[in-house]
Order: C-alpha cells, then sequence, then structure tokens
C-alpha cells in the first residue's frame, strides 16, 4: 500500500524543502546532499519497517540524524532550518501516505494513529540530530578550553613565552594579546563559575591545584568593581597588571596573596589585591626566617606573664610607630601619660639599647608585624 509510492514521496521532500527553506535552496550535491537524500530515504523506509515492527531496533539508522545534527553545526547554522525540514517531511509524507491508505480503505480509527505515529518518529529524528549538534559544539568548546588552558600555562612558564610565539598561540585559540593583564587565582573547583561571570576576553586555565585566569587590563576603569562582583565571597588573590610575555609575576603575587588570606594572614572578604599588601607578603614568604629572627629579637618578652607579655608587645609597637614620643603613644595606647612613661621604662629595661639601634629597632618591629601586633 504505502511502499510503492515511498519514491515519489521522497522526491516531493526533497522538493518542497528546496523550495521552502532558503538555507537549502541550492542543489543537494556532495556530502551535504547525499546526507540529505539519505535521510529521507531511510526516514521513509524506516518509518516502514516500524509500522510492521513497531518494536524493531532503529539504533543505526540514528547514526544518520545525529550525523545531520553535527553536519548543520559545522556549516555554521543553528538546527532551525533541520527541523523546519524535519516537519515538512513529515506534512509531506502524511499527506501521500493518507492518500494512499484512503484508497486502500483504511479506516479512520488507523488513519489517525498513522498520523501520530508519523510525528512521534519525526520528534524523535528530531531528537537524533539535536544531539549530534550537542555533540559536536561540546567537542569545539571542549577543544578551544583545551587550547586556552595551554596559552595560559605557556604565559606562566619560565623564561617567558616570546611575544611572537605568543601571538600565534593566540590567533588559534581566537583571544587578542592585550598590551596589560594580570593574573587572578582562586580555587580550581571556583575557576569554571567565576571565568562564566568575568566579562568576554579573559581566559583561564587549573594549575599546580589552583585556578588562574588571565585578565586583561584588570586596573583599566571600573575593572575592579567587575571582577569583585565576580567574585563575590569567594577567596581570590589578584597580582598587578603586566606586559604580556610577564604574567608569571603577577601569577606569583596573586598566588601568595591567595595563600596569605588562606591562612589567615591577611583578612579575606573576597578579592584581594596584592599591591596593596606587599609589606604583609613579604613577611608572609619569609615567615619561616623571620619566625627565628622572632624568637631572637622578643626573646626579653619571654619569660613575662601572659598578660604582662601582651601589654609590653603593645608598648613596643608603639615605641616603634610613635619613635618614643610618650605623649603619643599615650594617645595610641588609651592609658595615661605617666603609666606610658613607666611601661616606656619598663621597656628599656627588657630591650636595653636595641631601642635606639635602628637595625635592631627593625628587626623588632619586623617581629612584631610577624606576630600580628599593629
Amino acid at each position: 500500500m504505502v511502499e510503492p509510492v515511498l519514491p515519489e514521496v521522497a522526491e516531493e521532500i526533497l522538493s518542497t524543502i528546496g523550495q521552502e527553506i532558503p538555507e537549502y535552496a541550492r542543489p543537494l550535491e556532495g556530502a551535504f546532499g547525499r546526507g540529505v537524500h539519505r535521510g529521507v530515504a531511510e526516514a521513509l523506509g524506516q518509518f516502514v519497517g516500524l509500522i510492521r515492527d513497531p518494536d524493531a531496533d532503529r539504533g543505526p539508522s540514528r547514526e544518520i540524524y545525529i550525523a545531520l545534527g553535527r553536519g548543520e553545526f559545522a556549516n555554521g547554522r543553528a538546527l532551525d532550518a533541520l527541523q523546519t525540514a524535519y516537519r515538512i517531511g513529515a506534512r509531506v509524507a502524511w499527506r501521500r501516505i493518507a492518500s494512499a491508505s484512503l484508497e486502500a480503505g483504511l479506516d479512520g480509527t488507523t488513519l489517525s494513529l498513522l498520523a501520530e505515529s508519523i510525528f512521534v518518529y519525526i520528534n524523535e529524528l528530531s531528537a537524533d540530530s539535536t544531539e549530534g549538534y550537542a555533540e559536536a559544539q561540546s567537542e569545539l568548546v571542549g577543544e578551544r578550553l583545551r587550547q586556552e588552558r595551554q596559552l595560559v600555562i605557556s604565559m606562566l612558564g619560565s623564561p617567558p613565552i616570546p611575544i611572537e610565539d605568543l601571538g600565534s598561540q593566540a590567533t588559534t585559540v581566537g583571544w587578542t594579546v592585550p598590551k596589560r593583564l594580570a593574573a587572578l587565582v582562586c580555587h580550581e573547583s571556583d575557576l569554571a563559575e567565576i571565568t562564566r561571570i568575568l566579562p568576554i576576553g579573559v581566559i583561564s586555565a587549573p594549575v599546580d591545584g589552583l585556578g588562574c585566569v588571565a585578565v586583561p587590563d584588570a586596573s583599566g576603569p571600573g575593572r575592579y568593581k567587575q571582577l569583585r562582583e565576580a567574585i563575590g565571597d569567594r577567596r581570590a588573590g589578584l597580582g598587578p597588571d603586566t606586559g604580556p610575555t610577564r604574567l608569571r609575576e603577577s601569577w606569583q603575587l596573586a598566588r601568595t596573596a591567595f595563600a596569605a588570606a588562606g591562612s589567615g594572614t591577611l583578612e579575606s572578604d573576597g578579592l584581594i589585591r596584592a599591591e596593596e599588601h606587599l609589606v604583609e607578603l613579604t613577611i608572609f614568604e619569609s615567615r619561616n626566617l623571620i619566625e627565628r629572627l622572632s624568637s631572637r629579637c622578643l626573646e626579653p618578652l619571654a619569660s613575662l606573664t601572659p598578660k604582662s607579655r601582651l601589654r609590653m608587645t603593645e608598648t613596643a609597637s608603639a615605641f616603634i610607630q610613635h619613635q618614643g614620643n610618650a605623649a603619643e603613644m599615650a594617645r595610641s595606647l588609651h592609658i595615661h601619660p605617666q603609666t606610658a612613661r613607666y611601661r616606656l621604662a619598663r621597656l628599656r629595661e627588657l630591650f636595653g639599647d636595641d631601642l635606639d639601634d635602628p637595625d635592631s629597632r627593625f628587626e623588632i618591629e619586623l617581629s612584631l608585624r610577624a606576630a600580628g601586633t599593629p
């Protein structure tokens, strides 16, 4: 009943598709044409087969429609044209099959079931092509992401990547090399979300268990506000703007700021600009040496009771901050000037001539800062 008209149905479908869909209004030649012809012929033949055996496995033919979806992506088209072609195919097929069925004397109930089967089947073909389109899209995104990550890693390399090589890699990725950029460091688990929120133009990569984002013109107008909003309350460190071949310098400072915030050395309320904490970061980076220095410089305080040690530590810090001015020390410590003079005398008993020696005072100040004393 249906099979004799299938070749005519296929030709009408192909003709109608060419007339109604501008994207397909060209000779159906080459790989594209073969794919469309095969898709139409297979769809009609398989539909007839499913009428005979509704439980038949259509697995092998799915690849045809998956390939059509992939082809649409490869040709730079959305799926709209292909989905429309499926609907046209269903419309033409139903009209011709219904006509042949009526001539064969099929009743209305059977025709209704046949119509429903056609459109359910077309939806399945459409779903197959959507799957193929998504696969091709995902593969392209995955390849681009891999290339972007390699570019970031190249910029962090030592020695620095030559500018010519950087330009060549950037062209492959479709990224414009900025004049200035900075490294932003975050938890690796936060990297994808932060990169998604940040403005177009950033590229990123997981590096050494952390996330690294290369941010063009990070110190430009309004840029810091954008970065803070993207980071939110996540912990992140931002290095200074550098030339494109010196990103490693920015990365190292940003990573130090990130680690310092994680250790509690810096108060972290989200994004930390390394440039604003260079003294603290210097101390943090040299913490092992400074701990050794502190044990020697602050040894005079070791024998005091905890309460007295805290009091004299604060006094020592005020002495250095106000250059030994008792009145200023009293104001900063919120104590009576006479009490400040008493404490100053006690401080001199403990530290002796070290308080008057510039190098010794510097060592004491460094030790106090490392201990977290203001």
